[in-house]
């Protein structure tokens, strides 16, 4: 199998995700060129201050939005299947790697589990005030459609990523979207105090 060419972000991405990428560097402006004309993929990895994660998810060039004179590509990429560094190789201006697909395990989710995922993240839409557009309960990828409709903490986007069940990864999401939906509700809480100094509003006047 050869090598897969790499694109180490400050991002997580889902499979069946898509989100837009400003491109502008010359090695990655290199990397999307070759991926467009032989039609292939890349990795992208999650990078941190330590390196780069070993878990991340090929990637699929799907629309180029604008290509400005100088060279810049925006561009939409879609999220495909995951993969695993097996060993990081040379000889590229970018970064590339032996992977090896990184695969559930035969462990889906309960009917009752994908129910209450698709409730909090409901939860967390409403106390945030924004309207949110839920997934089929019976997708066989649901947690992967919940969390990519969610902005968590990178680290738990990785955690996400690298769990191996649908049964394990929706009971955690569970777990993240509770807590979101907590925080979010306590800020609009404080927020809508601070405009009464903490007070009630005072009632109106009796007829």
């Amino acid at each position: 199998m050869p090598d897969l060419g790499l694109f180490p972000l400050q991002l997580v991405v889902f499979p069946g995700e898509r989100l837009p990428l400003h491109i502008f560097e010359p090695r990655y402006l290199e990397l999307i060129a070759e991926c467009r004309e032989r039609d292939e993929e890349f990795g992208i990895l999650l990078a941190d201050e330590a390196d780069i994660h070993e878990v991340g998810t090929r990637a699929a060039v799907v629309e180029v939005l604008e290509q400005l004179p100088d060279g810049r590509l925006n561009i939409i990429v879609e999220g495909r299947e995951r993969f695993q560094v097996t060993r990081l190789t040379t000889g590229r201006s970018f970064r590339t790697a032996a992977v090896e697909p990184f695969l559930d395990e035969p462990d889906p989710a309960d009917p009752a589990a994908a129910a209450n995922a698709l409730r909090l993240l409901q939860a967390l839409a409403t106390a945030a005030g924004v309207e949110v557009d839920l997934p089929q309960p019976d997708s066989p990828t649901l947690s992967f459609e919940v969390a990519a409709r969610v902005e968590l903490a990178l680290d738990d986007e990785q955690e996400l990523l690298e769990l191996r069940s649908e049964r394990v990864r929706l009971d955690r999401l569970a777990e993240l979207l509770a807590e979101a939906a907590d925080q979010t509700r306590l800020a609009r809480e404080a927020h809508e105090r601070a405009h009464t100094n903490g007070k009630l509003p005072h009632p109106p006047p009796l007829p």
